[in-house]
Parts: C-alpha cells; structure tokens; sequence
C-alpha cells in the first residue's frame, strides 16, 4: 500500500507533467512568461521550421500625396502626361512621377508664394512683370485643375482622366489658347503653368519627387549631381556618367 509521502511524489510529477504539457498546447501562453522558460523541453525532429519574414521596405516619401486630393492627382498626372508623353525615346511625365512632384511643391513654400511679393494692388500688367494677382499657385491649381474637369465634362461627358489622348489634347489646347473663359484665373496662364511644372518635375533632382530613377536626366545624358569633374575636366570627348542625385549623397 503507498504510503502518504509517495502520493505527494506522484502528485507532484503530475503537476509537473501537466505544466509541461500545458505549455506544449498553447504554445507557452499559460506558463511562457516565467515558469515556462525554465521548463526544459525537447526539440522534435518534425518541428516546421521558423517562417521567414520579408525585409521592411523604407518608406518612399517621393511617392506619397501631400496637397493633391486623389481627384485632383488623376488630373494632374493626366495633364503632364499629355506636355510630356511616353515614347520610343523613354518615359513620359506618369511613369517619371510628376504629378509627385507638383505635389511636393503645392505643399511647401513654392505653392504658398512664401517667396513671393503678394500685397496690394493687385494689376494684371505687362507679361514680362509676372504674376501679380492675389491668389497662391496653391489655389490657382485648386481651380484650374477643377475648370479642366468641368470643362471636360461639359464637352465630352467624361472627366479628363477618362479622354482619349486626342480629347485630352484638344482640352488642353482651349486652354493654352483662352478658348476657355474663366472668371477666377487665366486659362493661358494656368496652361503655362502646368508646362513649366511638368519640364522641372522631369528634370529635376529626384529628391523633390519627379525624375523618377534619374529617367529624366538620362534622356538628356546629363550626369546629375556629381561630387566631382576632376577625373573628366580635361577630356575633350564627350564623357557619359552614371547620374547622381542629391539622395546618393545623404548619409541616411
């Protein structure tokens, strides 16, 4: 007959033995804080191996909406697009990212005319004066971006998105030529606008959200921000480099 001291030996390996059982089951839930790490426990030979997690990608903030609402983007990468289209030579203005960058630009000091002289009076002048109206690039692209839709829509029944090329083209062109009246802004001035954003969000540093994989600068063959000549300076030959942005100079 066992005795009492026998039965406290097997009620204790019981408990023992239900711990570790337990902490099989649920994966050390019950007892995998404090108890279950001093357990020891056999590997087996079928265990599945630890799943591997893919590498975090970084973050990429060139490509990120900061002003553009998602309407108002469509349009804008539409439009730049049309100035400067996909062809046998490379990229157009979509796959190079532009209408990033005139986001970028709308959000920061350039879309608020930070640099600008923006008091009264207020007097369309000579061209050769620039802009003196009251409103921000901001705005201006705010309402000439919707008079663009508006425009196509009354036209065509479709948002600009939407249009053949051909159709794009032609709302376009009303607007560079002031077919388009507009009480608010200028429809040549806008159409300018646009043009000259989409030039610098071609070719400008990749850093400011355009010139997607320096596709722009190797179009022109231009070597971008190079640290420096020295090693060319004295070469007649045309030498054709890799280009560098500012971003393969930053330390982080």
């Amino acid at each position: 007959m066992a005795n009492k001291n026998d039965q406290i030996d097997e009620s204790t390996l019981s408990r023992r033995k239900f711990l570790q059982n337990a902490g099989y089951t649920v994966g050390g839930l019950i007892v995998g804080g404090v108890v279950g790490s001093l357990i020891p426990r056999k590997q087996t030979n079928n265990a599945a191996p630890p799943a591997t997690q893919p590498a975090a990608q970084p973050a990429n903030y060139t490509q990120a909406t900061m002003f553009f609402t998602q309407e108002q983007f469509k349009i804008a990468e539409a439009v730049s697009e049309r100035i400067f289209p996909q062809d046998d030579l490379g990229p157009g203005a979509k796959a190079l990212g532009v209408a990033f960058f005139m986001d970028h630009q709308l959000a920061g000091e350039w879309g608020f005319n930070s640099r600008d002289y923006m008091e009264a009076p207020f007097f369309n002048g000579e061209k050769v004066q620039g802009y003196q109206g009251r409103l921000k690039r901001r705005e201006i692209f705010t309402i000439g971006l919707q008079e663009i839709q508006n425009y196509s829509n009354s036209k065509y029944k479709k948002n600009f998105a939407d249009l053949s090329p051909e159709e794009q083209d032609a709302v376009l062109t009303a607007f560079e030529k002031d077919e388009v009246k507009l009480t608010t802004i200028s429809a040549s001035g806008f159409f300018q606008l646009l043009r000259s954003s989409t030039l610098e969000g071609v070719y400008a540093d990749p850093l400011y959200g355009g010139n997607s994989n320096m596709d722009g600068w190797k179009l022109k063959n231009y070597p971008g921000n190079q640290m420096s000549y020295a090693q060319v300076i004295e070469q007649d030959a045309f030498t054709k480099m890799e280009p560098k942005s500012l971003k393969d100079h930053l330390s982080h």
